[in-house]
């Protein structure tokens, strides 16, 4: 008997007598064997089929779920950086008289700890054309210091330069607004609002050319063909504001410590003002974001659950093949425990390897997601629809850490029922019908 047994598991000789008097938990000799049944034989090709599939399975789906779940915060951390980034973290306004001591307020509030930048702004609409062509814009009037302290500008510029911005009369533009008007540095863009002079027959709409100064690119294409930066005071006379401006945006070092800072701002303000921030502003959009990746880990993790049901199917239908084996193994002394683990090994290794493998997939293909973008897909990332020019990733450890758990607890919970009922056969009947 331990003669046929050996040769059926291809064992070398002197192995099969450790069993006799019991092994100890997870001993070598159950590797051994565990092992054997991953490698099955020709006329078991099916069996092993399966199993090839269960990894198959697991290893996309966790692959998959670490590249989605890396674009999905990738594409949270460069929207949030585009539309903080240049709209500021917080907005202060006026309650009971226009801001015309926007520089003492600003002054005050740019020392409250938190605060990086606190940037008095006239903004309104206009109408920006050209020779080729014309287009709404959203003009905002700042300082020359100011702007230079956002990064999203003033490190951005594609053509010209901002040097003089305040006494050269000039403005700056995003580079899908120059494309679009067939404009470049040292042209002629005309802005026109209605919001002119008033006159004795009502106001009178403003049209007036300016030199373009500068052209900058965000990276989102709705900022880049939609403002238009202008000298603060230029601004002033432009949308008929007496000395004063339209709203403060108060830039942070942590754009998450807005609910810490907002109390601070209000005593520093020391007048009546509004305060808004930019999750108020933007919460529709990025809640949305939020449940669009929460349904997308949930729906990725029914591949993995897939998956490891199959390994379940797999290890079914080793036990029912291996049968008289495990009757053997029971006969000549091995317990429950050993036969149990046996299968338990068996299932969880094919787990344990795909996991692996599709993690390391998946942190390689997230990291390397915008070569690949330009390789294999050049053209399909349309700026103009998704807003970004390039698929963004970040791989999140804990994130990564989360799915790998994941992954190896459904794997080990698909391997108990079919080791159980290894562990539960009948030496007899399995000799019998073997």
């Amino acid at each position: 008997m331990i003669t046929a047994l050996r040769e059926r598991l291809r064992l070398p000789l002197g192995g099969m007598p450790r069993i006799l008097g019991g092994t100890p938990p997870f001993a070598p000799f159950e590797w051994v064997i565990a092992g054997r049944y991953l490698r099955t034989r020709r006329k078991e090709g099916f069996v092993s089929a399966i199993a090839l599939f269960s990894f198959l399975g697991i290893m996309l789906g966790v692959a998959t779920l670490i590249i989605v779940l890396s674009v999905m915060s990738g594409f949270r951390k460069e929207l949030l950086s585009k539309i903080v980034g240049i709209n500021g973290h917080v907005f202060v306004a006026p309650i009971d008289k226009p801001l015309t001591d926007y520089a003492d307020l600003s002054e005050r509030l740019s020392k409250v700890a938190g605060v990086s930048l606190a940037l008095p702004m006239v903004e309104g609409q206009a109408f920006a054309s050209s020779p080729y062509g014309g287009s709404g814009v959203l003009v905002r009037g700042v300082r020359a210091e100011d702007l230079a302290k956002i990064k999203s500008i003033s490190g951005t510029i594609r053509g010209g330069s901002l040097d003089g911005f305040d006494t050269g009369g000039g403005v700056a533009i995003g580079r899908r607004l120059a494309e679009a008007l067939g404009l470049q540095a040292g042209d002629t863009i005309t802005l026109a609002t209605p919001k002119g002079a008033t006159t004795p027959f009502g106001t009178a709409p403003r049209i007036k050319g300016y030199n373009v100064a500068a052209i900058f690119e965000v990276g989102m294409s709705e900022f880049d063909a939609t403002f238009v930066y202008m000298p603060l005071s230029e601004a002033q006379g432009f949308f008929n504001r007496d000395g004063d401006v339209t709203v403060i945006e108060v830039f942070l070092d942590n754009a998450d410590a807005v609910g810490e800072v907002r109390s601070a701002l209000d005593l520093a303000a020391e007048r009546p003002v509004v305060l808004t921030d930019w999750r108020q502003r933007n919460r529709t959009f990025f809640s949305a974001l939020e449940v669009e990746r929460n349904v997308m880990f949930i729906i990725l993790t029914l591949i993995v659950l897939v998956a490891a049901l199959n390994i379940v199917s797999s290890l079914i239908m080793l036990v029912k093949d291996k049968s008289s084996d495990i009757a053997i193994l029971r006969t000549m002394g091995a317990t429950r425990g050993t036969i149990m683990r046996v299968f338990l090994i068996t299932g969880a290794s094919i787990g344990f390897t795909g996991t692996l493998v599709g993690c390391l997939l998946g942190i390689v293909f997230a990291a390397n997601i915008t070569v690949i973008q330009r390789t294999l897909l050049p053209g399909v990332w349309d700026p103009t629809v998704r807003f970004l020019s390039e698929i963004p990733s970040e791989i999140n450890p804990s994130e990564v850490v989360a799915v790998v758990l994941m992954s190896l607890v459904l794997s080990l919970l698909a391997t108990l029922y079919p080791s159980w009922r290894a562990a539960r056969l009948d030496p007899v009947q399995a000799l019998r019908y073997g």
